[in-house]
């Protein structure tokens, strides 16, 4: 199954940062850059593209 996850922040740089870090987390690729949303603040988007390694990214229980 294939995952897809998109930041929506107030500004450029908060949703820069956070799709940084979700990418770190969870191994993601980014698919498009942060732009303006429709609607207010910024998007932006990413793919899974590898598991985690043992010990990375967030705990399943």
């Amino acid at each position: 199954m294939a995952f897809s996850y998109m930041i929506r922040a107030g500004s450029q740089a908060e949703c820069q940062t956070e799709l940084d870090r979700l990418c770190l987390l969870l191994g993601a690729t980014p698919t498009t850059a942060p732009m303006r949303a429709s609607g207010p603040g910024w998007m932006a988007r990413a793919v899974k593209t590898k598991a985690p390694a043992v010990g990375e990214g967030p705990v399943e229980r």
